[in-house]
């Protein structure tokens, strides 16, 4: 009866540990719309300093209450799930921000309020601590990398919400009526492996601040690479022929390398010498500067180095002053978060230009942090009994069975994260079979996705699902697409789309590449592909992708680019240039699918248009400003424009071509003006009549109200 009450109590704490996990990984995302939506810092940033919550246990009186009623944190936590009530954009970031100030505070009292008993209460909150970051990762497997719980997600796409809140309800009701009895888990503590209350606390005071970089250091890497299974993936990736690991089955070796890092955390000696730190400095340098998969196993090793020193960063925070501690580590942790965010978003924020594309020093300055927390860690937690160098280590206290426990069941949500990819291989691999073969077309499409956060604040790739899926393309490009970052909530829409529409994907240019993302989706192999970084001398980077596809025997290439803002002319005109030297130079049929930012006929137009040696799509359509379709060696067949619903604030364009046979001379293809009727065409050559009229879901054609053909 007694160990089910404890396993009881274990699985409890590592749920309202995922709950921290969830909060926290949401915030950011959640404070993220606001600044998408006004191009530009918005205000609504500060709730990013909800995490400084637990500077407030330097007050004695709070640390009071917080030990007699150990559910009032928890209790707060949950409002970061149950804000997904309300449709309201301000009112669930409000809940989010409540649930992470709880979520943070939660943790922060249990290291301090456990820190003295040596009856192991501490190892096993931490255990939860990491038990809870695994489940949340082997879910998110499951979920293809979104939280099912996070406060952006509801019934309509795919939500589990009220299956997270009613467990977290079942844990703080246990937490609620636990029964504290900390003399006979005392008296068990003499009669076990562990130390007395006296050993324990006979331990030096870490040195709080290099202990507190250490944490901010800490909770920022686990958050920022290890919080989704897909993240170091999707920064090693570099593109076709395939240079690196796919998520799917390879994100299982992410929780691996954690679990084993959480696994060994107990042995002091390994997780804070300087050996292994070096080591895991080159991981850190591998996955910050090298492509394909070797900057992957830089990645793991990284995960394992950061798991193991996890237990002893935080016994250290545990025995340092709460408030001065959390205030060092948790602002170190929020300044590593505005120095990952600055580093892409230069060009919209306050001294961004100190940053500009510069992700090695905020990986440089997180290194130096770790070795400084786990080198004070070290230095409070190995006893000295008579001037004696002794390696008994409080990291390792705790009943065996506490241990066993807590690794059951982290290796148990391993087991069911790599369940999840095995389940999701198939999907993932099969071959995608391109629409209208017979026919030899190809329907080319593009859309900026604004991040896969629609206008109400919810997450929306079912809808850009259904989308693609209606409108039958064969390839799609996507902007404004990387959300492998904090802000984004870390995660890789794309695979979804891929796995449910059945398609290859290049998810474009690395977060590490410091773009704001352009991916592209194809029915057709990916011959090659290669991802660019067009000039931006003053301001944001632009990216491109230029892919060769086999398209029905034949070699097509395809450009997906994003070109700078309205406000730069020098970065558009030089980006527009080396567009039209790409398109220019390739002797294959073309298609491009792009964001422009310029007038029909205006001077980037005609360089992009006359230096690349393509034809526009319709030159009547005077409308445009952002996104342009242009082609080569093809014929056109048909030209559409869909609105955009409420998914984002741009359109849909796609554009239907021929493609000539094997070994036919492309030259005789000429563009002709020539507008036709639909009858024209026999219908399989037609674009889909879902979206006449009124449409579906808030998509149909307009501009001109109904598709162009042309003969």
């Amino acid at each position: 009866m007694e160990v089910s009450r404890q396993t009881r109590h274990f699985l409890a704490d590592a749920y309202l540990s995922f709950v921290f996990w969830t909060v926290l990984t949401s915030l950011g995302l959640c404070i993220w719309y606001f600044p998408l939506w006004h191009m530009g810092i918005s205000g609504y940033e500060v709730a990013l300093f909800a995490d400084m919550a637990p500077v407030l246990l330097g007050m004695p009186a709070l640390r009071r209450i917080l030990r007699r009623h150990r559910g009032l944190s928890a209790a707060l936590s949950l409002a970061g799930i149950i804000a997904y009530a309300t449709p309201n954009p301000e009112r669930r970031l409000l809940g989010v921000t409540i649930g992470t100030a709880g979520a943070m505070l939660g943790l922060g009292s249990s290291l301090y309020e456990d820190r003295v008993s040596g009856t192991g209460r501490l190892d096993r909150s931490i255990q939860a601590w990491e038990a809870g970051l695994l489940l949340s990762v082997a879910l998110r497997m499951f979920f293809q990398t979104n939280n099912p719980v996070w406060a952006t997600m509801n019934e309509v796409n795919g939500g589990w919400n009220k299956t997270g809140i009613a467990l977290g309800l079942l844990a703080l009701a246990d937490v609620v009526t636990r029964r504290s009895d900390e003399h006979a888990e005392v008296r068990a503590a003499k009669r076990s492996d562990l130390p007395t209350a006296a050993a324990a606390t006979a331990q030096r005071r870490a040195a709080w601040v290099p202990t507190g970089l250490g944490f901010g250091a800490l909770l920022f890497t686990l958050h920022s690479m290890y919080s989704d299974s897909a993240i170091i993936g999707r920064w090693s990736w570099d593109g076709y022929p395939s240079t690196g690991p796919a998520p799917v089955p390879w994100g299982g070796l992410v929780a691996t390398a954690l679990a084993g890092g959480f696994s060994v955390g107990h042995r002091l000696e390994l997780a804070t010498g300087m050996l292994w730190w070096s080591v895991a400095s080159a991981g850190a340098c591998a996955i910050t500067l090298v492509p394909g998969w070797s900057g992957f196993a830089g990645g793991l090793v990284l995960a394992a180095y950061v798991g193991s020193v996890t237990r002893s960063i935080l016994h250290a925070v545990a025995r340092s002053p709460p408030g001065r501690t959390f205030f060092v580590g948790v602002l170190w942790y929020n300044i590593l978060v505005l120095g990952h965010v600055w580093v892409v978003a230069y060009e919209f924020v306050p001294g961004g230009p100190l940053l500009r594309e510069r992700t090695w020093v905020v990986m440089l300055a997180t290194m130096l942090s770790l070795y400084a927390g786990v080198r004070a860690a070290r230095a409070s937690l190995v006893e000295r009994p008579g001037g004696a160098r002794h390696t008994a280590v409080v990291t390792a206290a705790g009943p065996r069975s506490d241990r066993r426990r807590a690794r059951s069941v982290a290796w148990a949500a391993v087991v069911l994260g790599w369940g999840a990819m095995m389940m999701r291989l198939p999907a993932a691999t099969r071959t995608p079979v391109p629409f209208h073969s017979p026919e030899r077309l190809v329907t080319a499409a593009i859309w900026t996705v604004h991040f896969d956060l629609d206008n109400d604040m919810w997450l929306a790739e079912n809808r850009i699902i259904d989308a693609v899926r209606d409108l039958e393309a064969d390839v799609m490009g996507f902007l404004e697409s990387d959300t492998e970052r904090i802000i984004m909530g870390q995660r890789d829409w794309t695979q979804r789309v891929a796995e449910e529409l059945g398609y290859y994907v290049d998810y474009g240019p690395s977060p590490r590449k410091h773009t704001w993302g352009c991916a592209m989706i194809s029915k057709f192999p990916i011959v090659n592909s290669t991802h660019h970084l067009l000039p931006s001398p003053v301001g944001e980077l632009a990216c491109a992708i230029h892919a060769t596809l086999d398209v029905h025997g034949r070699p097509v290439d395809v450009i997906i680019s994003h070109n700078g803002q309205e406000e730069n002319p020098l970065d558009r005109r030089l980006q527009t240039t080396e567009l039209a030297r790409i398109m220019r130079e390739s002797q294959n049929p073309f298609i491009f699918t792009g964001y422009v930012v310029t007038k029909p006929h205006a001077e980037n137009y005609n360089i992009l248009y006359g230096g690349g040696r393509i034809h526009d799509i319709d030159p009547t359509d005077s409308d445009r400003w952002c996104q342009y379709i242009g082609y080569r060696g093809l014929k056109r067949v048909g030209y559409a424009r869909v609105s955009r619903g409420t998914i984002t604030d741009t359109e849909i364009q796609v554009g239907k071509f021929a493609v000539p046979q094997p070994g036919e001379d492309i030259s005789a293809w000429a563009p002709s003006y020539k507008r036709v009727d639909e009858a024209h065409y026999a219908p399989e050559y037609h674009f889909p009549k879902v979206f006449r009229g009124k449409g579906v879901r808030g998509h149909f054609y307009h501009v001109f109200k109904e598709p162009r053909y042309f003969d």
